[in-house]
């Protein structure tokens, strides 16, 4: 999302929280309940070059929503419920879930204290790869790219193109042009050219992102905590979608199965990586269900509905993230106006389509 676009949904979500709108049309409009999504939790400040910060909340921001969330009259309640409280929603109060993925330590660090606090479960999600050191987390990688490299030069959609990185503005502006051409490439392709990029400014992956991610051990003893539950995110964190269906089914398979093992118990629930509709969409929702997957969760925006009953493996979430740590945002998206309002728009621009 471009800084423009921030900054309108911003004011928009804003307008619902002070015009009264959002407390006054909740009851209609907010639905059944809400999946909550972060990645990091984390209290560093941020820095002047740090586009991945779109990932990170502090624990303040999160100890504010998880209080709001008890004080609105949520049940915040674990993964294993949702189908039950979708297909009988009649007299329950609406619900929330927490979910984080990645598999971050800063989640056992600063999250989990959170949720141990106000007795609240949650689920991490977490790529087999990445719990055993060998994940490719090249996103963050090409942030440090980036932040060490005073300009860059790439073959990109058949011309060479230049990249000045002297300012922060700079480089924020080259990140953007560049993420999303590479998340547009084959995965591979994309890694690949990530990791040339890293040899050339020194940049080991294995050592700046070193202790960044749980191992196996960890994972377990936080697991030991009837309030944590631990989903599956895939082996290697691959956009679904653009693999073939047999790789796409062996990539969920494996990663639910790994988890199974090391664990000592079921995993039932899966994310999406990337989670749009580009890196998961129907094939994907198909092969979680023949998998026996009883929740899956995209990175799509909305909250739950008794119909999601019905579509249990490509279920929608509200994402907690850097750009939006206030909690007025958070209400106002809570209440469920502004995908009404949307839902309105998009029926009304249908209705007006020529045929």
């Amino acid at each position: 999302m471009s800084r423009r676009s921030t900054t309108l949904l911003k004011t928009a979500l804003a307008a619902v929280h002070y015009s009264g709108a959002g407390s006054l049309l909740a009851p209609y409009t907010r639905g059944a309940g809400v999946i909550f999504m972060l990645h990091h939790v984390d209290p560093a400040p941020p820095q002047a070059f740090e586009p991945n910060r779109i990932l990170k909340v502090t624990p303040d921001f999160l100890d504010v929503v998880v209080r709001e969330v008890i004080e609105a009259g949520f049940d915040i309640i674990p993964l294993d419920d949702i189908r039950g409280r979708l297909e009988h929603p009649e007299g329950e109060r609406p619900f929330a879930c927490f979910t984080l993925d990645d598999g971050y330590r800063d989640n056992r660090d600063y999250a989990y204290p959170i949720f141990r606090r106000y007795d609240a479960p949650f689920a991490i999600y977490v790529p087999s790869d990445f719990a055993d050191g060998r994940g490719d987390l090249w996103w963050l990688t090409f942030e440090k790219v980036l932040r060490a490299a005073p300009q860059i030069t790439l073959a990109m959609r058949g011309e060479t193109r230049h990249f000045r990185l002297a300012t922060p503005d700079e480089k924020y502006a080259a990140f953007h042009e560049i993420y999303w051409w590479l998340r547009g490439l084959p995965e591979a392709q994309a890694r690949a050219m990530v990791s040339e990029l890293a040899q050339a400014y020194n940049i080991d992956p294995a050592t700046v992102h070193a202790g960044l991610v749980m191992n196996w051990d960890e994972l377990r003893e936080l697991a030991k905590d009837p309030l944590v539950t631990i989903g599956a995110h895939t082996q290697g964190h691959y956009a679904l979608a653009k693999l073939s269906e047999a790789d796409a089914r062996n990539e969920m398979a494996e990663s639910v199965a790994r988890i199974e093992r090391e664990l000592g118990r079921p995993c039932r629930h899966f994310s999406y990586p990337y989670g749009c509709a580009k890196s998961a969409g129907p094939r994907e929702f198909r092969i979680a269900e023949e998998l026996g997957i009883e929740t899956a969760v995209t990175t799509q925006k909305g909250l739950l509905y008794p119909e999601h009953a019905h579509e249990l493996t490509a279920l929608p979430r509200l994402s907690l993230n850097g750009d939006f740590q206030d909690i007025r945002y958070v209400k106002a998206l809570m209440s469920g106006v502004p995908f009404a309002v949307m839902n309105t728009l998009k029926r009304y621009a249908g209705a007006g389509a020529a045929p």
